[in-house]
């Protein structure tokens, strides 16, 4: 899968310097990107296959867990183009104040 962005993703572990958190923030997604870059997924059957713990919003709306789900990866998926965009990345207590449905990048 071709993921967008991943510049999105270091910037996120960026916010997190001094934070006992970003070492393994930063694996973990680190490892998420790896991954998910080498998947070819077809449907969102695929994804709960790898991830089973990803919740599918919609059927290109996806939400993984990231390091023991304290954070959260909220990410849109176009199967027939295989890309990945990431639409948001927080803590799981801010994704419980977004509507995934309606979120886009940034916001």
């Amino acid at each position: 899968m071709r993921i967008i962005a991943r510049r999105t993703l270091r910037a996120f572990v960026g916010t997190l310097v001094g934070h006992r958190d970003q070492p393994a923030v930063k694996a973990a997604l680190d490892a998420w990107f790896d991954e998910v870059r080498k998947a070819r997924w077809q449907s969102s059957a695929d994804v709960k296959r790898a991830y089973a713990t990803a919740s599918v919003v919609t059927a290109e709306r996806i939400v993984f867990n990231i390091k023991g789900n304290t954070y959260r990866l909220f990410v849109a998926v176009d199967f027939d183009k295989g890309i990945v965009w990431v639409k948001w990345l927080g803590t799981h207590r801010h994704y419980d104040h977004i509507d995934v449905r309606e979120v886009d990048h940034g916001r």
